[in-house]
């Protein structure tokens, strides 16, 4: 009896050591073979749910989904800025996705179809196990995923197509698939790629775009601080008209007060009611600017420029109006401050959250994409007066913007072709610019576009029907039925061969405003894949080769044609049709040290041509030469009389 009261002694002592030990000393979960095995980067997706949501149809079953994303650093140095693809393939429409944003810029609900890049927020970096004592919370980013897909229900996965990081230097194998929910890739280092990062710095360096804005906190307070915005255009092409620029709040931020730039909208009510005036009990709401979670801001007219209230910012009040820097480096930067109010929990002297999904557009202008902010070296602030040195900003942010080409986005402006040699101009793409969604009874979509008679281009489109229909009857050409849509752009440019001859030729260059507004300061580029070289002169603009590029050429108005009105009323408003603002010039060019250079046949021709920035739709065809009609029917005359010749030998 005793010996077993002393075994049962013995074995409550060593179970209660191993439960304390439990306790005290926890076991972690052993990871997956795969990540396991990944001395790099490990990437997983893993689908987690679906349901069927309404309306039930049968094509196109819309489904929820829920899915974990999850980036894991185990190799030996810190992941700067992680950005993972994701390769949606079944429609998707992304609702939200913690711990993260989607690197082009878009706020959520997102559509990504196509897939999408997602990039790190608030964390944008991974540290090393080695340099945390394995601390997943730090080497670990987790991204839950909620949105919504079409088509693939139970029992069938709606599985992305692939997975892989974006960020250079390194290499992802094909990601292998575990069960039918999990993708899973282990990404290393490329062996063969150079680097200028250096480890170990605090800041990431700052890059090159087509335009770059940086957020910069100027001073700070426990409840607030000022920051400055400045938008910088580096691409010799790019534009911006009456800019708007845009971003997510991502704490309850609000914009209180502003100088050099003003919201497009004035209003305070969503903190009235929002958690802003719980919080800021003795603030006067109806004093501030904006509060709302995705504001849009606007530059101010030049007026303001010296306003003590609203001006007195370097670079602003330009009526949203960004030069390139070939044009005029001044112009080529805008900025503004304001003043930001903070929520819980940043509300000390250094916590910043910068607002995230930036989005800049103009009035007729390229599309650009922009990145998540990226924390920078301060900027350095220059002395006023020049005396003193400059001074360092408390924190910066950059935002890098590209040009993109959405896909089906339609350009906004059109080019006519033109010749000496042939009486009909070949006019814009039909619907070059889009076309409105119901015209099925009106005109058609696809048709091509009636040639014109020279006179027709100085009216709009809804006058010329009876000139094209006209000109087509006695040219004996084709009508479709229904008649061809518009070409529906805002700016039209003809380019009209002028003259060809043995040493050189020239070119006519016509620009059309058919909307209500001048452009200010415009500029057009023409590339000519071969001709360019020959460039002579303009001789009502100034004309340049594009500084770095060998075949385009860059052309302004001079002072005092650099404004293209607005469209505007015939002499007779009753009877006439509307008069587009114009300008015009005539480039000459030499074919000297250009062999075998054929003008008529496409070299006379832009292979591109922008208009303040915006790359503008271009006809399919060329005009004929009638010389080489003749040619050609002379030839044909020749075959059918070698033909009856032979006929009648065989007789």
């Amino acid at each position: 009896m005793a010996v077993t009261t002393f075994f049962s002694l013995c074995l409550l002592i060593i179970t209660a050591a191993l439960q304390v030990a439990g306790q005290t000393t926890p076991v972690a979960e052993a990871p997956a073979p795969a990540a396991d095995d990944c001395n790099g980067i490990f990437l997983q997706y893993v689908f987690t749910s679906g349901s069927k949501i309404k309306p039930t149809l049968k094509t196109r079953q819309p489904y929820k989904f829920q899915s974990i994303l999850s980036i894991t650093n185990n190799g030996l140095d810190e992941l700067k800025l992680w950005r993972v693809f994701v390769g949606f393939q079944h429609d998707e429409i992304l609702v939200s996705a913690s711990n993260a944003v989607l690197a082009d810029g878009e706020s959520f609900p997102a559509l990504v179809g196509n897939g999408t890049v997602f990039a790190g927020f608030p964390a944008a970096d991974l540290k090393t196990a080695v340099e945390t004592a394995g601390d997943t919370t730090q080497t670990t980013a987790q991204i839950k995923i909620v949105g919504t897909q079409f088509g693939v229900g139970s029992p069938n996965v709606p599985m992305p197509s692939n997975i892989f990081l974006e960020n250079d230097g390194f290499i992802c194998p094909k990601p292998s698939m575990q069960g039918k929910s999990v993708m899973q890739v282990c990404c290393n280092k490329d062996s063969n790629f150079k680097t200028n990062l250096t480890l170990g710095e605090k800041f990431s360096p700052r890059q090159d775009g087509d335009l770059t804005i940086m957020y910069d906190i100027l001073r700070t307070y426990d409840s607030n601080y000022w920051a400055q915005v400045t938008i910088a255009n580096h691409n010799p092409l790019g534009r911006l008209d009456n800019w708007k620029l845009s971003w997510d709040w991502m704490n309850d931020e609000f914009i209180w007060e502003m100088k050099g730039a003003y919201p497009s909208v004035v209003d305070t009510s969503e903190c009235v009611f929002g958690p802003q005036a719980k919080f800021y009990q003795n603030l006067d709401f109806s004093t501030g600017l904006n509060c709302q979670r995705r504001p849009t801001l606007i530059d101010l007219p030049l007026e303001k420029t010296n306003d003590t209230k609203l001006g007195m910012i370097p670079f602003c009040c330009r009526n949203g109006t960004i030069l390139p820097p070939a044009m005029d480096p001044s112009k080529s930067v805008s900025a503004f401050q304001m003043n930001v109010f903070k929520m819980p929990p940043d509300l000390n002297r250094s916590s910043f959250t910068p607002p995230q999904n930036w989005k800049i557009e103009g009035r007729l202008n390229p599309d650009y994409k922009c990145g998540p902010p990226v924390r920078v070296s301060p900027t350095q602030v220059p002395d006023p007066s020049g005396l003193l040195p400059a001074t360092s900003v408390f924190a910066s942010w950059q935002v890098v913007c590209n040009i993109t080409q959405p896909k089906g986005a339609s350009p906004r402006c059109c080019v006519s072709f033109s010749a000496f040699y042939n009486e009909s101009i070949i006019p814009c793409p039909t619907c070059a610019c889009g076309c409105p969604s119901n015209t099925a009874r009106t005109c058609s979509t696809k048709a091509p576009a009636l040639l014109l008679p020279s006179q027709a281009l100085l009216v709009p489109f809804d006058n010329r029907t009876k000139m094209s229909l006209a000109w087509a009857d006695i040219n004996h050409l084709p009508v479709s039925n229904p008649l061809p849509c518009g070409d529906n752009c805002g700016v039209s440019i003809n380019w009209h061969l002028f003259t060809d001859y043995r040493g050189g030729w020239s070119a006519r260059i016509t620009i059309f405003n058919w909307e209500d507004a001048a452009f200010a300061d415009w500029f057009t580029a023409v590339e000519l894949d071969k001709a360019a070289a020959g460039f002579d002169a303009v001789y009502s603009f100034n004309g340049t080769m594009l500084d770095g590029v060998n075949n385009t050429i860059f052309m302004q108005g001079l002072p005092g044609l650099n404004y293209i009105v607005a469209e505007a009323d015939g002499a007779n408003p009753e009877k006439d049709p509307r008069v587009p603002g114009k300008q015009q010039s005539v480039i000459s060019f030499t074919k000297k040290n250009i062999p075998n250079i054929n003008i008529p046949a496409g070299d006379g021709f832009p292979t591109k041509l922008y208009f303040n920035g915006e790359e503008c739709s271009l006809p399919k065809v060329l005009p004929t030469s009638s010389s080489s009609r003749i040619s050609s029917f002379t030839v044909t005359t020749y075959i059918l009389a070698a033909v009856v010749v032979f006929m009648l030998v065989r007789q």
